[in-house]
């Protein structure tokens, strides 16, 4: 039954179901996300670690971070990660370091308060319940830079791989702070891919020192029908846990920031060898 909070049409909920994934231009305002960037930005002054600290995070087929505690212990924290590409031969940053970052990870929404209002809106909050989050739990925040020129791919894959309930309730709220065209690493997604059965699962080993990832189907997800989902500013893409997603690399002159919450419903069992653990910061919901 619709009431007055509801922020999606019918249609639009149908579309994401069928689909799963549904693209919102003009969710949030320029002004906004404007602000967004420029916390971000500040936050990555304060907190980036010098070069010999350096944890660099990648979400390609080589990942450098799985046995790092800088990473690991991030799920209640706010932390920085390099680029791969940020470093030359010797090891040495290209650039200023905040100007060399892949993200921030991953609890800006409850450490900071201009992440925290961006992130707790009613309007938000109406769109979790629509797509099926009974008792939203915000479970994760990333910003992602995509720094011009060295801006890494992401290789497709689902978020309930890394972010595992039980029964799978995960949802991406991904949201455009730059525009995301193709020439800058905009996000593609398989329409429909949401109903292939996940292929891995990533989680902590036994002694919780890094991550090691069980596969139950060894085969790709298939790439026929991978569609781009260019997004201007402002713009909110709503992901389901298990829908297949990627984006290519930035080689282009512009940037491509981007902020993702991840939320889960609490309903649902979230495992104690999950990689992201919260044991100093309880999640919370909208409010």
């Amino acid at each position: 039954m619709s009431t007055t909070t509801d922020v999606l049409s019918a249609t639009q909920v149908g579309q994401f179901r069928e689909q799963g994934f549904l693209v919102l231009p003009n969710f949030a305002t320029p002004e906004s996300c404007l602000e967004l960037r420029a916390r971000a930005m500040k936050l990555a002054e304060d907190n980036v670690p010098s070069p010999a600290e350096a944890t660099i995070f990648t979400a390609d087929s080589e990942a450098r971070h799985a046995a790092d505690r800088y990473f690991l212990e991030s799920g209640d924290k706010i932390r920085c990660f390099f680029e791969k590409d940020a470093f030359d031969s010797k090891g040495v940053l290209k650039a200023d370091a905040h100007l060399s970052l892949n993200k921030l990870g991953h609890a800006m929404h409850d450490l900071d308060p201009v992440f925290g209002e961006f992130s707790r809106t009613p309007k938000l909050a109406a769109v979790a319940r629509q797509v099926g989050l009974a008792d939203p739990k915000l479970l994760q925040s990333m910003y992602i830079f995509k720094q011009a020129r060295i801006g890494g791919e992401v290789n497709c894959h689902t978020d309930h791989t890394f972010l595992w309930t039980e029964p799978q309730t995960v949802i991406g709220f991904w949201f455009a702070i730059d525009d995301a065209t193709t020439e800058n690493g905009c996000m593609w997604a398989l329409p429909g891919g949401h109903r292939i059965p996940v292929k891995s699962r990533s989680r902590l080993n036994d002694d919780r020192s890094a991550t090691v990832t069980d596969v139950f189907d060894p085969t790709p997800y298939p790439t026929d029908g991978l569609v781009p989902l260019e997004a201007p500013r402002g713009t909110l893409v709503v992901l389901h846990g298990t829908l297949p997603h990627l984006s290519g690399p930035n080689t282009s002159d512009k940037p491509r920031h981007a902020y993702t919450i991840h939320a889960i419903d609490g309903t649902a069992k979230y495992p104690a060898d999950n990689w992201l653990q919260r044991p100093h910061l309880a999640m919370r919901g909208f409010n």
